[in-house]
């Protein structure tokens, strides 16, 4: 888990057992990617701007509880994730530049989603 963003409530499906932060992280990452595939892929419209700044808020975040000496993730993981974060918020500026698209940042989401969900690794 990133234990990034800390649940607001205990509520995940009506179900106050079922919410965890892995549930939370996910539906951030959710939420989040949605604006992204709603906007355009380039950055020649205000929604496209908002997706990939929340994009950038949301790994600027994940990277700051990564680095944080009391996660417990194991290095390995902690260290690919950090990766990750930093070439995320690096696409994300060069898609404000209109220099790249967010397809990429779409699939980076996408696979830590599956990971937080055990379908794969993130």
């Amino acid at each position: 888990m990133l234990h990034a963003i800390k649940p607001v409530s205990g509520k995940a499906y009506s179900n106050p057992v079922t919410k965890g932060a892995r549930d939370v992280e996910y539906d951030v990452l959710s939420q989040v990617t949605r604006l992204l595939m709603q906007a355009p892929r380039q950055c020649h419209d205000v929604e496209t701007i908002r997706a990939v700044a929340r994009n950038n808020e949301l790994w600027t975040v994940l990277a700051s509880a990564l680095a944080d000496p009391a996660n417990l993730l194991e290095g390995e993981v902690k260290s690919g994730l950090l990766s990750l974060a930093g070439y995320a918020l690096k696409h994300g500026q060069l898609v404000l530049a209109g220099k790249g698209a967010t397809d990429v940042l779409i699939d980076i989401n996408m696979s830590v989603m599956k990971g937080l969900r055990g379908a794969g690794a993130a």
